[in-house]
């Protein structure tokens, strides 16, 4: 274990499975206490049990950024469990039913942009809260290549949803940097995860098509991920204000 996170609190939201965990994993590994959050308990006990076992130290809260009283107490969680909090990682998001705008379900809609876009507003309105009053400290939030940097047929809500973080993310940053709160986003493209995934591949298949619309030639690993985040909520990155770095294999170079 490394010690760049030494002494930090570190709360990562949607962080039981995928990039989430990656994540938490990773900030655990450098030393970090972490507490990671979503709406389901039993993927975030694994992924403190994996903390804990490579020596690290974590607590899972369970809560919905999309309420306003649970993004609060999931703050206040990690501040009562490791006595402060220096870096906040809003990862939690849902990709939605694809279809064209025409077709598009406005319940599921909704879905979308209530977990992606006011989830993310929420969770850092009561981030930003507790940081700027305690000395400040890093927020990264998790976008995606779709939105603000590229478009694809079917996916209108789910860019749609992005595009709104990473603009409300820059926002953001612009509103609180003076406060002491510095507010990055990282917007990836396809990774190895099930959400990249369509109905009824197989992983080889898979890998065939990353292949040829990749530039790179492959999905992006869950751990490049993470420690793109890791720079950016780092004392390195403390000249990074309102950047959205772009994870995708060369899809929007």
């Amino acid at each position: 274990m490394t010690t760049r996170f030494a002494d930090k609190s570190v709360l990562v939201t949607g962080g039981g499975s995928g990039i989430g965990r990656a994540i938490a994993l990773a900030f655990a590994q450098e030393g970090a206490r972490v507490a990671v959050a979503g709406r389901s308990a039993a993927p975030l006990a694994e992924t403190v049990e994996l903390i804990e076992q490579a020596g690290g130290k974590a607590v899972a809260l369970t809560g919905d950024v999309t309420n306003g009283q649970d993004a609060a107490r999931l703050v206040r969680e990690t501040v009562e469990a490791f006595g402060g909090l220096d870096v906040a990682v809003n990862n939690a998001g849902v990709f939605g039913a694809a279809g064209p705008v025409a077709e598009i379900d406005e319940a599921d809609f909704q879905r979308v942009f209530d977990i992606n876009v006011t989830g993310t507003l929420l969770a850092m309105k009561h981030q930003i809260g507790h940081l700027r009053a305690n000395g400040g400290g890093a927020i990264v939030n998790v976008s995606s290549n779709l939105g603000a940097h590229k478009r694809l047929a079917g996916v209108g809500a789910y860019a749609a949803s992005k595009a709104a973080v990473t603009a409300l993310s820059r926002a953001a940053a612009l509103d609180h940097i003076r406060e002491g709160v510095r507010i990055n986003t990282v917007s990836p493209g396809p990774v190895d995860t099930p959400m990249s995934t369509r109905p009824g591949e197989n992983a080889a298949d898979k890998a065939e098509r990353m292949r040829a619309d990749l530039p790179v030639g492959r999905a992006g690993a869950v751990e490049e991920i993470a420690a793109a985040v890791l720079y950016l909520a780092s004392s390195e990155a403390a000249f990074t204000v309102g950047a959205d770095l772009v994870l995708d294999g060369g899809v929007t170079a």
